[in-house]
């Protein structure tokens, strides 16, 4: 009984194993951070526009109201760093805000925190309570409701970009997976 071996070809496995070696070797952590800058980038990107922008602030003069400020400083404080830069105008765009955001590493988990620094951002997003009856200058009305709603612009936002996470991270790792098999 003779035995007889035929011939293998063994490269494309070879090409195979030196291609995992490269995916194995690469910046896992860098990656997650492009991930986390990325869905922070995203998240600007809903909230910003769902941002109410209000009419400005005005001072009644002999019975005429001339603007001192006008509004979006709420809106504008999503990519800024204080509120006095919100209020200046000269902020980032969201993409460039969220480059520059720092990210926290716990664990497993990559921490970005997404803020708006104008103090009354909380009040604009879970709502408030006022003084029904109480006559406001700057507005030159007197407030009717004793609760005014929130607008949840965050929280809407959050909720829409968790939806969209898993296919937005599968289309992520996907790519990144492409390129170390791609170009190795």
């Amino acid at each position: 009984m003779s035995n007889k071996w035929g011939k293998c070809d063994f490269s494309e496995i070879e090409k195979l194993q030196k291609q995992f070696e490269k995916l194995s070797k690469t910046d896992i952590t860098r990656f997650c951070q492009d991930v986390a800058r990325e869905l922070a980038a995203r998240l600007l990107s809903k909230v910003i526009p769902r941002t109410p922008v209000g009419i400005g602030s005005f001072e009644v003069v002999g019975g005429k109201r001339y603007t001192i400020r006008s509004g979006g400083t709420l809106r504008r404080g999503w990519t800024a760093n204080t509120e006095e830069q919100a209020e200046s105008g000269s902020v980032p765009d969201a993409i460039s805000y969220a480059k520059s955001l720092r990210i926290a590493r716990m664990g497993n988990d990559y921490i970005i925190i997404v803020e708006n620094p104008v103090k009354y951002a909380s009040y604009v997003e879970h709502g408030h309570r006022q003084e029904p009856g109480r006559f406001v200058p700057a507005l030159g009305k007197r407030l009717k409701a004793s609760w005014v709603e929130g607008k949840y612009m965050l929280t809407i936002s959050e909720k829409e970009l968790e939806s969209e996470l898993p296919a937005l991270i599968e289309r992520k790792m996907k790519r990144y997976i492409e390129e170390c098999f791609n170009y190795g």
